[in-house]
C-alpha cells in the first residue's frame, strides 16, 4: 500500500507541473503568434498575446454565431470545465428573482436550476437582484458576453455546490448579501431548505471543473470567490478584483485534508485598489498563480498554511507605502533537516544537477533535464536564495539517510 500511494503522488506531482508548463507554452504560442501578426492592441491584427482571448475572438468566425467555442479555450486546471458546451442557447429576459422555489421561465435562476448542458446568454443589460443564492446546476455556462450583467447589487450570489462543469463568463458580481432561512430550487424536480448563506461572491463547496474568465467582483460580505470543501480542478482567469478584504479562499480549514487534492490555477487577473489579503489565501493544495497584476494591498497578497505547493510565476507587484505590508513574511523552502519529503528530495537532485554535480552522483546528462523541468520551482527557488553547492549536496544525503532509517517522518 505504501508504495502504490508513493507513486500515486509521484504521479499528481507530475500532473501538476505539466499542467503549469503547458499553461507557459499556451502564453508562449500565443505572444508569438500576436507579435507575428503585427497585433498586440496597435494596428489591425486580432491577436492580443492571451491564449484565452485569442482563441475565441481570433478563430475566424464571429463569437457571437459561434459562442460555445469559449467552452474549448480553457487553461490551467479548470481546462476541462465544459459549461453548456452541446447544449440548446437559454436566453435570459427576465432580470426578476421573485420566486426561488418556482422560478418564472425567462430568469436566469430559471435557466441554472435546468437539467443538461445549457448555454445561458442575456437578451440585454440587466442588474439581477437574486433574493436567494442562486445554485447553479452541472453543465452550465452563465455567458454575459454582448450585455452588460450585474448580479448581486445587494441581492444574494452564485452558489456551486456539489456540482461540476460549469463556466462563468464577463459578468460583474458585486454587493452580494447573505441569504437562506429559506427554501431554494436547485433542479427542476429538487427543492430543499437553505441554511445562512456567508455571502460570498462566487461559493464552490465540493465542486470541480470551474472556469471563472473575465469577471469583475468586488464589495460582498465575505469573499470575492472562495472554494471549500475538496472543490478542485478550477481556474480563476482574466477578472478583476477591488474594494474588499478577504478576497479568495481556497480551503476553508487547516484540519480538512480532502483539501490537499485542490488544483487551482489564478492567471492573468488583475488584483486592483482596495484590497486587504487573500488574493488568494491557500490551503494544503497545488496553486498555480501565474501572470497577474498586484496594484497594492493593506495586509498581504499570497498567503497559505498547511502546506500548500504555491507555484508562483510572472506576477506584478505594487507594493503598498506601508512597511509592515512590504514584507515577505516566513518564507521556507522546505530545505530543512526535520522535513524530508519525495518533492525534497527530488528537488535537491535538480538543484545539484542545475549547478553541475550529476557526474558526480552517477546520473546520465539526458535525465538532468526531466529533473530540472519536475521540481523545476524548488530547484530554481532554491538556486535563488544562493544555496551553496555543498548544502544541495547535504540535502540529497539527509534525505536519503531519513527515507532508510526514519520512514515516518516522510511527508508527501
Amino acid at each position: 500500500m505504501p508504495q502504490s500511494r508513493n507513486l500515486f503522488i509521484t504521479k499528481r506531482s507530475l500532473i501538476r507541473n505539466v499542467v503549469a508548463w503547458a499553461l507557459g507554452s499556451k502564453v508562449a504560442s500565443s505572444r508569438r503568434r500576436m507579435q507575428e501578426a503585427g497585433g498586440g492592441g496597435g494596428g489591425s491584427g486580432c491577436m492580443t498575446g492571451n491564449p484565452i482571448d485569442d482563441c475565441w475572438r481570433c478563430a475566424g468566425t464571429d463569437w457571437r454565431q459561434d459562442r460555445q467555442r469559449l467552452a474549448d479555450c480553457g487553461i490551467g486546471f479548470g481546462r476541462n470545465a465544459l459549461g453548456g458546451k452541446g447544449g440548446p442557447l437559454y436566453v435570459v429576459t427576465d432580470s426578476s428573482d421573485r420566486d426561488p422555489v418556482n422560478p418564472a421561465p425567462g430568469t436566469l435562476r430559471h435557466a441554472a436550476i435546468q437539467e443538461g448542458p445549457l448555454w445561458i446568454v442575456f437578451a440585454a443589460d440587466m442588474t439581477i437582484r437574486l433574493s436567494q443564492e442562486l445554485l447553479v446546476n452541472s453543465y452550465k455556462t452563465i455567458d454575459g458576453r454582448g450585455a452588460r450583467v450585474h448580479i448581486g447589487a445587494g441581492g444574494a450570489c452564485i452558489t456551486l455546490q456539489y456540482v461540476s462543469n460549469v463556466i462563468i463568463h464577463n459578468v460583474h458580481v458585486h454587493d452580494c448579501v447573505p441569504a437562506g432561512d429559506a427554501n431554494v430550487r436547485s433542479s427542476p424536480t429538487h427543492y430543499g431548505w437553505r441554511t445562512r448563506s456567508d455571502g460570498d461572491g462566487i461559493s464552490l463547496f465540493g465542486a470541480r471543473d470551474v472556469w471563472v474568465d473575465h469577471c469583475a467582483l468586488w464589495r460582498c460580505a465575505d469573499g470575492l470567490v472562495d472554494a471549500i470543501m475538496g472543490s478542485t480542478a478550477i481556474t480563476v482567469s482574466n477578472s478583476y478584483f477591488a474594494h474588499h478584504d478577504e478576497v479568495m479562499l481556497l480551503g476553508a480549514s487547516d484540519a480538512y485534508l480532502p483539501d490537499s487534492a485542490m488544483q487551482v490555477t489564478i492567471a492573468f487577473n488583475r488584483f486592483g485598489p482596495g484590497l486587504v489579503q487573500r488574493m488568494p489565501r491557500c490551503r494544503r493544495g497545488y496553486f498555480h498563480i501565474v501572470n497577474n497584476d498586484y496594484t497594492s494591498w493593506e495586509m498581504y497578497a499570497i498567503g497559505g498554511s498547511a502546506s500548500p505547493t504555491i507555484n508562483s510565476q510572472g506576477n506584478r507587484y505594487i507594493a503598498p507605502t506601508d512597511p509592515n505590508a512590504k514584507e515577505v513574511r516566513q518564507l521556507s523552502c522546505r530545505a530543512v533537516p526535520c522535513v524530508c519529503d519525495l518533492d525534497l528530495l527530488l528537488a535537491a537532485l535538480a538543484t545539484v544537477a542545475a549547478l553541475g554535480f550529476a557526474p558526480a552522483l552517477g546520473f546520465a546528462p539526458a535525465l538532468l533535464p526531466l529533473f530540472v523541468d519536475w521540481r523545476a520551482e524548488h530547484a530554481f527557488f532554491w538556486l535563488s536564495l544562493g544555496l551553496p553547492a555543498p548544502a544541495c549536496v547535504l540535502l540529497v544525503f539527509v534525505c536519503v539517510l531519513r527515507l532508510a532509517f526514519e520512514p515516518q517522518k516522510i511527508r508527501f
